[in-house]
């Protein structure tokens, strides 16, 4: 794994966001880092740790999850491009437990570069507090998701979210994803039961919307399945040409999640 992995994951996230020039995108050349590796549901930080890293995902899905909740309840995933922890910069104190959903590579880079890089460029400073700003965008969503829909609603609209979320860092841009999703982390992360999420996967089955092999998941209506879930991009904040999910007057796509 080489650094200059990290180094485009995270100018693919930045410029989801914001335009960003060459120059600005050279600057995170400089950027230290150790690569990591983590299990599956492997714990990276700890509620109550003081990190002086942050945590930025190259490849898999990691998960913030409730370390007070009985049932692992899954309140943000983050996909690679992703700065798990940014918050971390202004508060070091870890809230709740980060895990890796499944095999999963990150990049741990120590807090210094990030407020460095913040006094060298405003631009740099703006983009990411972006970040910031778009997850607690997403955050706010994923409360309404848990308040004010039905649980086939719930999956429908969680997969839409990670679907246009990878295509934003360059991935899934044919509908292609891969993912370490099981059916309880769907429950999990949709406050439902396993077998709940079981039935309501089986459901989206029946309405021709997905199909779910062993460690595949392909979405074979993507119109149909925004529909469903009523989804609409706008909170994620992704600026004007930015890639994303195309709208729903496109042909029907296939997806491959990875299921593990």
């Amino acid at each position: 794994m080489q650094a200059g992995f990290a180094f485009s994951k995270l100018a693919d996230r930045l410029t989801s966001l914001v335009e960003l020039t060459p120059d600005h995108l050279d600057l995170l050349a400089d950027m230290p880092s150790s690569i990591a590796h983590f299990g599956a549901h492997q714990t990276i930080l700890r509620h109550g740790d003081e990190a002086t890293q942050c945590c930025l995902v190259l490849q898999g899905y990691l998960s913030w999850q409730n370390d007070e909740s009985a049932d692992g309840q899954i309140t943000a995933i983050c996909v690679p491009g992703d700065i798990a922890n940014l918050q971390s910069l202004y508060r070091p104190r870890i809230e709740g437990n980060l895990t890796a959903l499944g095999p999963a590579i990150v990049a741990l880079v120590p807090h210094r570069f990030f407020r460095e890089l913040a006094v060298r460029s405003p631009a740099m400073s703006h983009a990411l507090l972006l970040i910031l700003l778009a997850d607690h965008a997403i955050q706010r969503n994923w409360t309404v998701n848990l308040g004010s829909r039905d649980a086939l609603t719930r999956v429908a609209h969680l997969l839409c979210e990670i679907t246009v979320r990878l295509q934003a860092v360059g991935l899934a841009r044919d509908f292609r994803l891969s993912s370490p999703f099981t059916q309880s982390d769907v429950a999990a992360a949709c406050s439902i039961s396993p077998v709940h999420a079981n039935r309501t996967i089986q459901e989206l089955r029946r309405c021709n919307l997905l199909q779910w092999q062993g460690k595949t998941l392909t979405i074979t209506d993507w119109p149909g399945l925004v529909r469903l879930a009523g989804f609409d991009p706008a909170y994620l904040n992704m600026r004007s040409g930015a890639d994303h999910a195309q709208p729903p007057h496109a042909r029907p796509v296939t997806a491959d999640v990875a299921v593990a």
